[in-house]
């Protein structure tokens, strides 16, 4: 199961779908207020799971590899908090078991007034350049330019509530390191080695917590690894899903 993380939708993940589709049945959600999906009133990390777990109840899926982008990886840690028995591994792709500290919250909370004055797309034109990793002069290659305008283009439409929406709850979710020291099975764990959202620093630090974890780092990315090197993001996931989600 693939879950998108914030202001995106299962398309984000196309170039692992169109690869990993060939070998593994893949569920892709949309979360509420994402996509077709439509926005519901409780959008925390732990309503979120639930949605996950209504889907693989609808499609008769009893055990499952969650993979998790950025806020999808908060909702697949609620996940494995709530039904750790529904997985035989989960991925953190750019994503952290630490909540929100104080500036990352006064962050959010600047965004969302940005938000609500300017509008979604604005909002994007301003914080999607800061997903992808920057050269050396502190500028986008023309490829992740293009990155960037896909992702303005793509995700310029998207209802502000459910942002918003999103935001508070990402500032309100709870530290769930303890999930990575009580979960057994599996964990693998994507770092960009250039992530400015998730630190790859805190990244590394929160793996030595985990029982059973792999860990890779994507060198030439920021948040956006599964775009940014999207042969190498496919070969880890494949490696990853064939050896320890079976």
């Amino acid at each position: 199961m693939l879950v998108h993380g914030f202001a995106e939708d299962h398309e984000v993940w196309s170039h692992q779908i169109d690869y990993l589709k060939q070998n593994f049945q893949l569920i892709l959600p949309d979360l509420p207020g994402s996509g077709k999906s439509e926005l519901v009133n409780n959008v925390s990390m732990e309503s979120m799971a639930e949605v996950l777990k209504a889907i693989l109840d609808q499609e008769s899926v009893q055990e499952t590899c969650m993979i998790g982008h950025s806020m999808g990886g908060y909702t697949t840690l609620a996940f494995a908090e709530k039904f750790s028995s529904r997985l035989n591994s989960f991925c953190l792709f750019h994503s952290s078991a630490y909540p929100d500290n104080e500036e990352k919250k006064q962050t959010r909370s600047k965004a969302i007034e940005f938000m609500k004055k300017n509008g979604v797309e604005e909002f994007l034109k301003t914080s999607t350049p800061n997903l992808f990793a920057k050269d050396a002069k502190g500028n986008l290659s023309q490829a992740k330019q293009q990155m960037v305008d896909k992702v303005i283009q793509d995700y310029k439409n998207f209802d502000v509530n459910a942002l918003v929406a999103y935001y508070q709850a990402m500032m309100e979710r709870p530290d769930r390191t303890h999930v990575l020291k009580s979960f057994t099975k599996p964990i693998l764990y994507v770092l960009g080695r250039h992530d400015t959202a998730v630190l790859y620093e805190q990244g590394l630090e929160q793996t030595h917590l985990a029982r059973n974890v792999e860990v890779y780092t994507l060198n030439e990315s920021g948040h956006m690894g599964m775009w940014e090197e999207l042969i190498e993001s496919n070969r880890i996931l494949e490696g990853f899903l064939k050896t320890k989600a079976a």
